[in-house]
């Protein structure tokens, strides 16, 4: 992976931001993607480059690669999220999830491919909506779904070409966007049901994607690694084991 410039859609969210700073940490020259007008001042924040574009825009998006390429490593972080119960959900905003959060990430990795003659890596940002059903996540989590698989598609497709492909599924993260749209009933159940008994900070998630963007992940590809404080592997007796464990000898 000797291409050193890596580009982050969604760059201008609070996850997207914190996965920047962890690449240039690293040493990456990072260009953050976002529709965001105001972008260029959040990427000044972590000493990133900025490029505002519609990622469902094919031209614009032809466009911006050319200009930052030659690129090591692709992270699709951005997409959109709603809690909207099945007999809601209109065709309108299922296509639009499934737009942002999968074709999009498809063409946009599709076109990239002659900017990565070097190799390098693909990252999917998923969730663990896209592994374990909730309410309201029909879309949501179906599209999640459809993304973890299509980075083990292309584990599969551009492994001749040097190039790995991988999806971290986080859990519930610290931030505005889960501030704006988790009502306290479900923090509750979140923090309940996850063994850490807290949500994920954007810089847990942002140092697993620099990590799979490493030569230090070169022989991780097809893999999807929940970041979840042990959301997806919890069953019944979180609450009893905590009790367990506070208790005196």
């Amino acid at each position: 992976m000797t291409s050193r410039t890596a580009i982050v859609t969604g760059g201008g969210g609070t996850l997207g931001l914190a996965i920047g700073a962890a690449l240039i940490r690293d040493g990456w020259h990072v260009v953050l993607w976002d529709i965001d007008p105001h972008l260029h001042e959040a990427a000044r924040t972590v000493g990133a480059a900025a490029r505002v574009v519609d990622i469902t825009e094919p031209a614009a998006c032809a466009h911006g690669l050319i200009e930052d390429g030659p690129i090591g490593a692709l992270i699709h972080c951005a997409g959109i999220g709603q809690i909207v119960p099945f007999d809601q959900l209109d065709r309108e905003l299922w296509d639009r999830f499934m737009t942002v959060n999968l074709t999009a990430p498809v063409f946009l990795t599709q076109a990239a491919l002659p900017s990565m003659l070097e190799g390098g890596a693909v990252i999917m940002v998923a969730s663990v909506s896209g592994i374990r059903a909730g309410f309201g996540r029909v879309g949501y989590g179906t599209s999640k779904a459809a993304m973890i698989h299509l980075a083990r598609q292309l584990a599969v497709e551009l492994a001749p070409r040097g190039i790995t492909c991988n999806a971290i599924a986080p859990g519930p993260v610290e931030g505005p966007l889960a501030a704006g749209s988790h009502p306290p009933e479900q923090v509750a159940d979140y923090v309940a049901t996850i063994p850490q008994g807290r949500y994920a900070q954007p810089q847990e998630i942002a140092e697993t994607a620099a990590f799979l963007a490493s030569p230090r992940a070169s022989h991780i590809t097809g893999q999807c690694l929940a970041v979840d404080g042990g959301y997806l592997a919890a069953g019944v007796g979180v609450t009893q084991a905590r009790a367990y464990a506070q208790a005196p000898p």
